[in-house]
């Protein structure tokens, strides 16, 4: 089928993604993070459901769904709301017989492009970032966090050099009026960082990332996906993880070693005791990082990695 064109935006590192999964006709595959359905869209269309190959994408966010919905029609493809860390559950007995699942962590196109969503700091609006659309928003957060709350929540997801004059800001600004909107907050974030920051990118984004973060918990499902996605793999599974961040990388990079990683005897131990072998062998040994092609294309992916593994046995049998 061919992909349709209007409105859509390119999927981040699709052709590798598609290589890294070594997509089968015949497969069972999951799309944990549909988003606008473009990851979905290519893997199910390499799908052929007379030889029960079939696609399960998966989204919490409402919109999300309609779109991916609306995109798969036709394709041997179903599209569930909800978080990825309930995968198992929406896979029910299949559970384990996936041959391979994508996660494309972080916010969508969709998302950052549709400004009443309030993840993005260009324009102005209201200051919202629930993915789910459910639960506390980043405004919430804004105005009742006491500072040093704020400003460890700003070095910690992130990484934010000036956090404390910014978190000192906030809550000088919030006391004269509540900071309601994304605009106001990256005025309030632009003011308070010494000028030559302002040239390194935005000055809001890390601060926008934070919040972003700790408002939909990303880290925390991030961590506890890796390991449900990995237990619902058949032997020879893939498993294949875009990331946008150094934190999310980093986590996902030592999990992949983690589960690549064989005898845990000491060093100076003659002969292995553990028997302990790899659960998982990496597919790519170097993350997949996007082109000029798509670099130009897509100013988005600069960021993006992929790492891919492949389950080799069933750790939890030992």
């Amino acid at each position: 089928m061919k992909e349709p064109t209007g409105g859509y935006h390119r999927p981040v590192l699709l052709e590798e993604t598609l290589q890294a999964l070594a997509i089968r006709p015949s497969g069972l595959y999951l799309d944990g993070t549909a988003g606008g359905g473009g990851h979905s869209f290519a893997i199910a269309s390499r799908l052929d459901p007379a030889q029960g190959g079939r696609l399960l994408a998966l989204d919490r966010d409402p919109d999300a769904v309609a779109e991916a919905s609306a995109r798969l029609t036709g394709l041997p493809a179903r599209v569930v709301r909800c978080n990825f860390t309930e995968m198992e559950a929406a896979l029910g007995e299949a559970a384990g017989s996936v041959d391979g699942i994508l996660l494309d962590i972080g916010v969508s196109s969709h998302q950052l492009d549709t400004p009443e969503r309030g993840f993005s700091y260009h324009g102005d609006a209201p200051l919202d970032m629930r993915m789910s659309q459910e639960g506390a928003t980043a405004a919430d957060l804004v105005n009742t966090l006491p500072e040093a709350a704020l400003s460890a929540l700003f070095v910690r997801y992130g990484e934010e050099k000036f956090a404390r004059p910014i978190a000192r800001a906030v809550v000088r600004e919030r006391e004269r009026e509540p900071i309601v909107t994304t605009g106001r907050l990256a005025d309030i974030v632009r003011e308070a960082v010494p000028a030559f920051a302002r040239r390194d990118g935005h000055p809001a984004r890390r601060v926008f990332q934070a919040l972003r973060i700790e408002v939909n918990g990303e880290l925390d499902c991030l961590s506890a996906v890796l390991d449900t996605a990995f237990r619902c793999l058949k032997d020879g599974g893939r498993l294949a993880v875009i990331t946008f961040h150094s934190l999310e990388d980093r986590m996902v990079k030592q999990r992949f070693a983690a589960l690549c990683r064989g005898c845990l005897c000491p060093p100076d131990f003659p002969v292995c005791v553990c028997g302990r072998t790899p659960a998982a062998r990496l597919v790519l040994r170097r993350p997949a990082q996007a082109g000029e092609e798509e670099l130009q294309d897509n100013p988005r992916s600069r960021s993006a990695r992929l790492r891919c593994i492949e389950r080799r046995h069933d750790p939890y049998e030992e």
